[in-house]
């Protein structure tokens, strides 16, 4: 099997870290990593992450290796899918409700929720932290979620 890519931008990866440490309080990455280490480390990391921009049917921006193999999808698939995709089409209502729910909190804890990977195979998201990205000039450029736990359906 091929070397997966690491993503290429480490100033996004350094904004999930640094506003996840300022919105949340704790830190995202072990010994305050950052640049490339950091980067490398979350894409490796032995969670889940995902995150979306802010258009209005907002699209993922970043998957780890985590959640590509649990969701099914390469980078490149991930990179511009509709992040209500990857909830099933009954459960893409609530998950947009609970999406903007984050957008007037800043985060929250403890999520969980159904979710669907490429082939059709069902699975849970569990003790999930979602949080809002915002870079130090207070700009919104997304959201994120850290997934920490998955089982079947």
């Amino acid at each position: 099997m091929a070397r997966p890519s690491i993503p290429p931008d480490v100033s996004f990866s350094d904004l999930l870290i640094s506003s996840y440490r300022k919105i949340v309080g704790t830190p995202l990455v072990p010994y305050e990593m950052s640049g490339a280490a950091g980067a490398e480390w979350l894409y490796r990391a032995p969670f889940g992450m995902l995150a979306q921009d802010t258009s209005l049917d907002a699209r993922f921006v970043y998957a780890n290796l985590a959640a590509q193999r649990r969701f099914g999808y390469s980078w490149r698939e991930f990179m511009g899918m509709p992040a209500r995709l990857s909830a099933e089409p009954q459960n893409q209502d609530q998950r947009q409700v609970f999406m903007d729910s984050v957008l007037r909190q800043g985060y929250v804890s403890g999520y969980q929720g159904r979710r669907i990977a490429k082939a059709g195979r069902r699975f849970l998201i569990q003790d999930v932290t979602v949080w809002n990205l915002v870079d130090a000039d207070g700009t919104l450029h997304g959201q994120a979620a850290l997934i920490r736990r998955w089982s079947d359906a």
